[in-house]
């Protein structure tokens, strides 16, 4: 048997990072938390910000904590991932102007407005393919344009591949973060200058494009020595976009399944080889995201547990101290279907009271208000169910494609009342799992990349012997009963 391989995936999202230690012993992942850290936006003067300097501390001891307890001769690659569409800005001099604005500051409302008077939503969709948000890093950019900081930036790093940058001083742009820009052309899969050129938005800032898989080179001799590495390790720019890491990993993914990535965001869709871009997609706002090995993620951002998460820091606010379980027990008690709300309305987008959002959502519909922990939780989730079930009705109609399983990958799917719930409400089986998808398919493009897996079909086969999986098949049709709600 030949020598255990190891992979570290640095994995952060919205609300928290890990790093993950994969081991691979030339049939199976093993996979083993070795740091986990809280993340948040953080408010200052009004604006929301990320404190990247706290991440790349987190980033560190994760490393170290590798470092101490292993042989990193055997480490033979780093691969980091993070949500879309925010970024650095750094000077001539490559340091950073200040830490990024969040992708919920409030500075962005209005913008899409604005630059629809220079560039028609229809030809912006046509050129890039991507869903209409208000939080693109299009209207964010247009949103700082009167801003010093970006008369002075002269590189835009977006958050994957600023960590890069600090881990091996190379400045690129990962593809499949940087398809969400909005400033992406998806059928060529190269900047679309012009686009910013004629927002008056600088374009000389956007570094070079590498695809997932390329290999970086190894750690700054810097990082190498501050984490206590004795040998170097390579940095390898895996899908850096947390979702296409996620779908990477999705054991069983055909044509005739739909994914959810399930986390703050819930991510609906199907791959494809080739972006579908015309009237009725923009009219239905899909997106077409890169994917890795020359895929494209045709979805739908759908609002995820950040309405629960929101929810639970509002409780916890106001002193209950619930538990992610505790929640979901109350909700799996509470009456089905009292009350429901479109989980993408506006109100529902900003930091805030979530519970008093949802009790005048529900009120405001004409709809029984849902007072308790759980009526509140349940509303949430039956929800999301419901939202994911016309997500994917739609993309069946949109593709032609018949989709008979839904898989669910990321922290969502090992909430086994939603899954049921969906399994229900979508009228199709669920298969859940794995649960750490993202850390795993940023460990699997690694392991392509340096030679240890052939081909994405063959790490997914991988990826199905190192992790369990959970079926769950419609148990009940109440659900139809919202249909005309």
């Amino acid at each position: 048997m030949s020598e255990e391989a190891h992979f570290l995936a640095i994995d952060i999202g919205a609300s928290g990072g890990r790093v993950i230690l994969g081991r691979w012993d030339g049939s199976r992942f093993a996979l083993e938390d070795i740091h986990r850290f809280a993340n948040g936006m953080e408010e200052r003067d009004g604006h929301l910000f990320w404190n990247v300097d706290r991440l790349w501390r987190e980033i560190q001891a994760g490393m170290r904590r590798y470092a101490a307890c292993e042989d990193d001769a055997r480490l033979k690659g780093i691969g980091i991932d993070t949500w879309a569409v925010d970024y650095v800005l750094l000077d001539a001099h490559g340091a950073p102007l200040g830490d990024p604005y969040a992708y919920r500051d409030p500075r962005n409302e209005g913008m899409a407005e604005l630059v629809d008077q220079i560039i028609p939503p229809q030809e912006l969709y046509e050129r890039t393919g991507l869903q209409r948000l208000p939080f693109n890093t299009l209207y964010q950019l247009y949103a700082e344009r009167n801003d010093p900081r970006l008369a002075a930036a002269a590189m835009l790093l977006l958050i994957p591949d600023f960590f890069h940058y600090r881990l091996t001083g190379k400045q690129v742009a990962e593809y499949t973060n940087a398809t969400t820009t909005m400033f992406l052309d998806a059928r060529r899969r190269t900047w679309a200058t012009d686009l910013l050129e004629r927002l008056g938005l600088p374009a000389h800032i956007l570094p070079p494009l590498v695809m997932p898989g390329t290999r970086l080179g190894p750690l700054s001799p810097d990082v190498q020595q501050a984490v206590g590495f004795r040998s170097p390790a390579e940095v390898i720019a895996v899908g850096s976009h947390d979702t296409a890491s996620a779908v990477a990993a999705i054991p069983g993914l055909d044509e005739h399944s739909a994914y959810i990535s399930s986390g703050t965001w819930s991510l609906v869709g199907v791959e494809r080889t080739e972006p579908l871009i015309n009237e009725e997609a923009r009219q239905f706002n899909v997106t077409n995201e890169g994917g890795v090995y020359g895929t494209i993620r045709l979805l739908k951002n759908v609002s995820g547990l950040w309405l629960l998460q929101e929810c639970q820091r509002r409780w916890n606010e106001e002193g209950l101290h619930l538990t992610w379980d505790a929640i979901v027990a109350q909700a799996a008690a509470a009456p089905p279907l009292r009350c429901l709300i479109d989980p993408d309305a506006p109100e529902f987008l900003p930091v805030g009271d979530m519970p008093a959002r949802i009790r005048d959502y529900c009120q405001r519909s004409g709809q029984p208000v849902p007072e308790t922990v759980g009526e509140i939780a349940r509303c949430c989730l039956e929800s999301l169910a419901l939202r994911y079930r016309q997500v994917i009705d739609a993309l069946e109609h949109l593709t032609g494609q018949s989709i008979s399983t839904v898989r669910i990958v990321g922290g969502g799917s090992q909430n086994a009342l939603l899954c049921q719930l969906t399994a229900d409400a979508c009228r199709r089986t669920v298969v859940a799992g794995p649960a750490e998808g993202t850390a795993l398919g940023n460990i699997l493009v690694q392991a392509i990349a340096t030679g240890h897996l052939p081909d994405l079909a063959m790490a997914r086969q991988a990826a199905a012997a190192s992790v369990p999986q959970q079926v769950y098949t419609p148990q009940t049709t109440v659900h139809r009963e919202a249909d005309s709600r």
